[in-house]
């Protein structure tokens, strides 16, 4: 099997990646806990196959004091008791924002959110599972 070198986007476009980490920055100013950060970014990152931002974002999780039992049955959110309605909520919008082909009801789905989070947590919710879909398809595009 051929291997083909990967592509160095750090290298290639460093201004562009800057202003992506800005805008993070920008968006990890809000009011969102560190706990559903991780989690909205891991189950995320879990759907679109970024293995390398699963391992990053699972030891953040960790190391922000979130249990290896939540952080394991993440992928399974539905079907466990281990997270709250307000964070149920969030990984709904997550997974509805990142499976944009998914049949999922918007106003729902917002109707459900606005039940738990401010209109700005919602605005900053949705620019973190922005962000992090366009960091795993940066990731997965050297895979």
């Amino acid at each position: 099997m051929t291997s083909v070198a990967v592509i160095d986007h750090q290298k290639n476009l460093p201004n562009v990646l800057q202003a992506l980490l800005q805008a993070e920055g920008q968006i990890r100013q809000s009011d969102l806990s560190d706990t559903l950060y991780h989690l909205v970014k891991l189950r995320a990152s879990q759907i679109n196959n970024c293995a390398y931002c699963v391992k990053m974002h699972t030891a953040e999780a960790l190391s922000d004091g979130d249990s290896h039992e939540r952080v394991e049955r993440l992928i399974v959110w539905r079907h466990v008791d281990d997270f709250t309605e307000a964070e149920r909520a969030a990984l709904a919008w997550t997974e509805a924002l990142t499976e944009l082909g998914s049949r999922s009801s918007f106003a729902d789905l917002r109707l459900e959110l606005q039940k738990h989070y401010s209109d700005a947590q919602i605005s900053a919710l949705t620019a973190v599972v922005a962000m992090i879909n366009l960091w795993n398809r940066i990731g997965v595009s050297n895979h």
